[in-house]
């Protein structure tokens, strides 16, 4: 046990946030922690890390225990950084304990060499500790973790100032992840990342020696990570075993099972208060009926489901299909702004969609994606052809709300685009996108990105667009919501035609993939999972072929060694030996990597990562395997010098 948390409460304004949560984190656990905005996760973090209090209403409330082995890592946006360090240098101060130790070494060795042994005992000591924690490979360390989070070389002595605030969130992930803290707490890691550097943090966390605590909307990633989910719902903490998909199926169980439990409780006491309340005048029935009021009153009331009646119920119709080629797009550009200021992004463009096709659009922020949406659309001024077929029309979701008039409100933003509707089926279409209340007379300008989406979503339903256009349709939803705008989505017939980081939704929805890239283009005809294996054997491919380079490079600089130094028979047997040697690492390390991708691919098996004991052992082989692999890198370059 790493850290217990029992009867937690907390309230804001008089409300109450947190009810008598409680919460075990044990070593190796990977939690995930979701619910919907506002229901408490970033504040229970607040109180995990020491910066809230929780309530205390008697001895046995808010009691938080840690472990005395336990270090607790917390990622503050844009927190813990100096912004006059380059890159290098901060990164560094994680190790500076080490690199003290290093340098009392070099200072004992001098004085050994000075005749003086006084600190020889100190020097043993601080060698086994360097040594046990792999203090000689800092830089390598730091190079490993920040290349994995997207920075190259060139950027370790750029100063942390010069960076924007997506990059200084990636610097304070890197940072964090060298300080190891056997208790790692990430709120929303992914958000600035792109696919690839998700997916390296994904598999740096499922090997990470030590517990790690998530707050996180992505889904996927959650997917490929968590061993439990744990559900704050007003104020309640449920947890619940596996990844994400395995809480969504518990979850579903769960409430089917009480909602019937329920009802037949709801059944039993209105027998049983029907049978008072006919029975408790008669005098030869009244001890029969007080009986069953006394029965009453000790029943424990079982609470209403409350799941189902936060459910969004989005759908999408249309009534008139349009050909089978819906749009053709040939030599189109992709560009932003305007005369001397205008960027070319890409050259040329082209692509074919057809009736009922669903095609994702991805690629990195900036590179324009939703220029693109925008150019098929007409909105933008571009090159080559766009040509849609007849009978096409078009629904558009923009994620910033741009076509909404900001000083309307709901109600009147709705009846501004159907007067035909009354206020009764305004407030109806409202309320299956779960806008009620008071909340449908706010001005469209002030309403939240969530609810700016959902009133979007209310729209789309209205039009009945046989083609949608959606960019990032996700974007600020809690996760009932997601998951009601996938399934509607996923049920739709027509096209679609969507940007979006959402993994999640790009595995469920996408039947093929347009990929941008810098200044060019791909186009993947198979869905988003097999995308993910061809972007995986992309990068072994890379990582092979880097590692042969520097092998080569090795072996030529050895080679220069051998011409310039004269041999005599013991240095050509040494020098054999040492090739021999080299040559059974270099064999050993890609038997040793081939094992680590086996583990990798059984780790993402659902019956691996549901099963916690299992998952762990095999990320403990992971582990064990990768610093095989850098023992045996270490020796080859002791070798080769």
């Amino acid at each position: 046990m790493l850290v217990s948390l029992t009867n937690i409460n907390k309230f804001y304004n008089g409300k109450q946030i947190l009810n008598n949560v409680s919460l075990t984190v044990d070593e190796n656990d990977k939690i995930g922690l979701v619910g919907n905005n506002g229901c408490g996760k970033s504040t229970l973090l607040k109180i995990l890390t020491g910066s809230v209090e929780p309530d205390r209403f008697s001895e046995k409330d808010g009691i938080i225990s840690f472990a005395a082995k336990t270090t607790v890592g917390y990622l503050e946006q844009m927190g813990g950084l100096d912004s006059n360090s380059s890159v290098i240098d901060e990164m560094r101060k994680v190790f500076e304990p080490m690199q003290k130790a290093i340098d009392r070494l070099r200072e004992i060795e001098r004085e050994i060499e000075r005749g003086d042994n006084s600190s020889a005992d100190e020097y043993q000591r601080l060698s086994s500790w360097v040594e046990a924690n792999d203090g000689y490979n800092t830089d390598v360390k730091i190079r490993t973790v920040l290349n994995g989070m997207g920075f190259s070389v060139e950027q370790l002595d750029r100063t942390v100032s010069g960076f924007s605030g997506g990059e200084k969130t990636r610097l304070c992930i890197a940072k964090l992840l060298l300080e190891e803290p056997n208790l790692l707490i990430l709120d929303e890691p992914t958000n600035h990342l792109d696919f690839k550097t998700i997916m390296w943090l994904e598999d740096y966390l499922r090997s990470y020696r030590g517990a790690v605590l998530i707050v996180s909307h992505d889904r996927y990633f959650l997917d490929r990570l968590c061993t439990s989910v744990c559900e704050i719902e007003r104020g309640v903490l449920t947890r619940y075993k596996g990844n994400y998909s395995a809480f969504v199926r518990q979850r579903e169980e769960n409430d089917v099972r009480r909602r019937r439990e329920y009802e037949q409780q709801q059944k039993q006491i209105a027998k049983m208060e029907d049978y008072v309340a006919r029975n408790l005048v008669r005098a030869s029935t009244t001890k029969m009926a007080q009986s069953r009021r006394k029965q009453l009153e000790k029943i424990e009331r079982i609470e209403k489901p409350f799941h189902d009646e936060k459910r969004a119920k989005i759908s999408f119709t249309y009534a008139v299909e349009p050909p089978l080629d819906v749009l053709k797009v040939r030599n189109a550009d992709i560009s932003v702004g305007e005369g001397a200021n205008r960027k070319t992004l890409v050259d040329s463009v082209s692509f074919e969609v057809r009736r009922g096709e669903k095609v994702g659009i991805i690629g990195d922020n900036g590179i324009g994606k939703s220029t693109l949406l925008k150019i098929i659309q007409g909105f933008l001024p571009h090159e080559g052809s766009v040509r849609w077929n007849t009978n096409v029309k078009i629904s558009y979701f923009d994620q910033e709300g741009a076509n909404l008039n900001r000083e309307l409100t709901v109600m009147e933003e709705l009846h501004s685009r159907y007067p035909s509707l009354s206020d009764l089926e305004v407030r109806s279409l409202l309320a299956q996108v779960r806008f009620v209340g008071e909340n449908v007379f706010k001005e469209t300008g002030v309403i939240s990105g969530g609810e700016r989406a959902k009133l979007c979503f209310a729209i789309m339903m209205q039009e009945h667009g046989n083609v949608l256009i959606l960019d990032e349709p996700t974007n600020h939803l809690d996760l009932n919501s997601k998951e009601a705008i996938e399934t509607a989505l996923e049920e739709y017939t027509g096209t679609i035609i969507f940007v979006s980081h959402d993994r999640y939704l790009l595995s469920r929805i996408a039947d093929r993939l347009i990929e941008l890239t810098d200044g060019s283009y791909r186009e993947h005809n198979y869905g988003f999972e097999k995308y993910l294996e061809v972007l995986r054997t992309e990068q072994a491919e890379e990582k092979r072929s880097a590692e042969a380079e520097k092998l080569a490079a090795a072996a030529e600089t050895a080679k220069e060694k051998q011409a310039k130094t004269y041999r005599n028979k013991q240095q050509r047997s040494a020098d054999a030996a040492r090739k021999n040697e080299m040559r059974r690492l270099e064999k050993e390390i890609d038997e040793l990597q081939e094992k680590i991708d086996m583990l990798s691919e059984e780790i993402a098996q659902e019956e691996v990562y549901t099963d916690y004991e299992l998952m762990n052992a095999k990320c403990r082989e992971i582990d064990e395997l990768k610093m095989k692999i850098d023992e045996n890198f270490e020796k080859l370059i002791e070798l080769d010098e």
